[in-house]
Formats: structure tokens, sequence, C-alpha cells
């Protein structure tokens, strides 16, 4: 059984959702089929693991992004048979499925109405309100996306995710100070996760580079940097924390002497050239040697994405010095 249908899925690229699909024959014929939802009978039935319904659950979804409808209606149908079809899960799980299955604009507003009817008769029910947000922002509707999040937030407000999802949706729209202070509340959830550090570094200098014709960028690079540095300091591989840092350094270290002196007491002062400088060549060494690694192909230095080595290496490039033969 492979590992990766024991968890969750939106890390897997394309290529092993398709390998994953491809094995939901084998799979199925090879584990149980639960014929009702009663936990008494389910004693009696054939054993369950305690990952099986984890995989069931998994497989639906690498077969629905691989275009596998028939494995995918299987998984779903054994879901349902073991925990009922008005199970909250259950019900997303299959809105999930009737959305991959819709083949036009009209009957995903179908779809749409008959979350809106679910919540008029439950509004706690979150899974519903989540694929209700997510089908919205499918169909290019972001502001009402938006309203539906920023609601659903207010009801969940320790829903980590659901922040970060409304950073993602802010930041659609080019409304950076509103994606960075829902990346904040992320932060506050989960403060030593140094993906949402990192994030949160790139959306502030996404943001100082949006507003530098307009007003001073000077705080969103000081939060960037802030950032950037946290992130590495959690995990020390970390590609994308040392990308940033290098990327928001070399800005700084570009811009030195242009920007007038800010004053002490601005509480996002720079950090002082020569410390924008060690930084910088600290971010570059550890690309260097991240990148140098991962080619070489040690053990412990695989499983980074192959863009981001790639941009990497293109950005490493740009400050060798050309050798003259």
């Amino acid at each position: 059984m492979s590992r990766s249908l024991t968890q969750p899925q939106g890390h897997l690229t394309p290529a092993e959702a398709m390998h994953l699909a491809q094995q939901a024959p084998a799979i199925l014929r090879s584990n149980p089929k639960a014929v009702s939802s009663s936990p008494l009978l389910s004693l009696f039935s054939a054993t369950e693991s305690a990952d099986l319904w984890a995989i069931y659950e998994n497989l639906l979804l690498s077969c629905l992004r691989t275009g596998n409808d028939e494995a995918a209606a299987e998984c779903l149908s054994r879901l349902v048979g073991r925990f009922g079809a008005n199970n909250e899960r259950i019900m997303a799980l299959k809105g999930l499925f009737r959305e991959a299955s819709a083949g036009d604009d009209e009957a995903l507003r179908k779809i749409l109405k008959e979350y809106d009817d679910i919540l008029k008769e439950d509004e706690a029910n979150i899974p519903i309100a989540k694929r209700r947000v997510a089908l919205l922002r499918s169909m290019g509707k972001t502001q009402e996306a938006i309203t539906a999040l920023t609601t659903l937030l207010d009801f969940t407000p320790i829903d980590s995710e659901g922040w970060a999802e409304l950073s993602d949706l802010y930041l659609s729209q080019g409304l950076y100070a509103q994606a960075i202070h829902a990346l904040e509340e992320v932060l506050v959830l989960v403060p030593n996760a140094w993906n949402m550090q990192a994030r949160l570094g790139e959306v502030c200098l996404m943001a100082a580079t949006a507003t530098a014709t307009t007003e001073s960028p000077a705080r969103y690079l000081a939060e960037s940097v802030k950032r950037f540095c946290r992130s590495v300091e959690l995990c020390d591989d970390y590609l994308r924390g040392y990308y940033g840092l290098r990327r928001v350094t070399d800005m700084l270290l570009a811009d030195h002497g242009k920007s007038k002196k800010q004053p002490e007491s601005d509480v996002f002062a720079l950090p002082e050239p020569t410390t924008v400088e060690k930084l910088n060549q600290l971010a570059t060494e550890r690309l260097a040697e991240i990148v140098r690694r991962n080619n070489a192909g040690e053990a412990l230095w695989q499983g980074y994405d192959a863009a981001e080595v790639a941009a990497a290496r293109e950005l490493i490039a740009k400050s060798t010095p050309k050798v003259v033969r």
C-alpha cells in the first residue's frame, strides 16, 4: 500500500496523483466494502484498518484529479455506505465529486444552489461552507468568495487554513494589506510554521514592489527581512526562505543610499547595510549548498520542488562573476 494514500494529497504532483489513481482498481479489490453505516454491524463485517477510510478518501481525490470518475464513484460509494449520506464530511465529498463531474456552468450553479439550501438548514455545516467558498472562487466570483470566507472565519476564527485561503484571495485582488493581515492571523495560530513565515515575507516583498511609486516601501521590506529570517531560523534548509531572503536583501543593497535615512524611532527601521550584506551572503551560500547537494543526489537533500531548485540556480548564476579564459 502506497504511503501517500494515508497522507494529505495537496503536496502530490500530477504525476504522483496519476500513479495513485492507476492503482485504484487493485486497491478497491483488496480492501473491504462496507454495507452499512451502523457501528454495531461494522463489528461483524470485514476487518477495517485504522487507515482504510483515509485511503478511500485520498484515493477519491487522486481519481478526481486525474479524471478517473468510475474509481472515484466507487470510493465515494464505499464512504457513503460506511458513514452515511448525512455525514458532513461525506456531504462535502459528494459535492466535490459533483463539481468535478459538472459539464458546464449551469451545473455548477445548481450545485451552488444546493450548498446554499444545505446551509440555510444548518449554518454550522463547516465542510459544505468551505466547499461553497471553493466553488465560488473556481467560478470567478472572488468577491463573493471573500465575503463567504470572512463570514465563515467569524464563526471559526481558529481555522489557520481558512485564513491562509483568505490571504490568497486578497492577494489575487491586489489587496496587500488585507492579505498580510490574514497571514498574520495564520501565524498567531501556528507561529512555528516556517513555510507561512516565508509566505508572509513573500507577500510583504510584493507589497513593497507594488507601493514603491506611491509610498515608502521600507515598512514592507523590513517586515519581509524579518519573516524570511524567522523562516530559515525555524528550518535551516528551507529553500524558499533563503531564496526570499536573497531577493529582499538584493533589493535593499541596490537601493542603499537612494532612500532618505529613517528616524531611529521608526519601528520598521531597516537593518544596517553591513547586516544586509551578511544576510545576502548567507542566503547565497545556503542556496548554493542546497542546489549542489540536490543535484548530486544526496539522500537527505532530495524532495525539493524542481522549479524552485531551478529558480535558485538561476538566481545564484546572476551573482556569480564570469571567468574569462
